[in-house]
């Protein structure tokens, strides 16, 4: 991808040079943004790039890291990851360290 990012994607990345972002730099970063707190719009966006295959194998690499367990679940029912892969993210002692704050 050649071209920015779309500018409606600008307050997901308030903590970032938005205008030095780059989809072939910076995919994870963007990836996890989106799944984490995008808007409908932004997730529809993302879909249109990274193929739910590809955004579930993103996501069983990363065991889930970075997003909440309710936004886990979510993904869990829409990407089609088995439920007890999800589990055992969710029983892993470093995950409850965070969740638990």
């Amino acid at each position: 991808m050649t071209k920015r990012l779309p500018r409606s994607l600008r307050p997901f990345f308030w903590d970032y040079d938005f205008a030095r972002l780059s989809w072939k730099a910076d995919r994870d970063l963007i990836i996890g943004r989106i799944l984490a707190v995008g808007t409908w719009d932004a997730l529809r966006w993302l879909r249109r790039r990274v193929p739910d295959a590809e955004l579930r194998a993103w996501l069983e690499h990363r065991r889930g890291a970075g997003l909440s367990n309710r936004h886990l679940r979510f993904w869990e029912l829409i990407l089609k990851i088995p439920r007890r892969k999800v589990n055992a993210w969710f029983a892993d002692p470093a995950r409850q360290i965070w969740e638990g704050r």
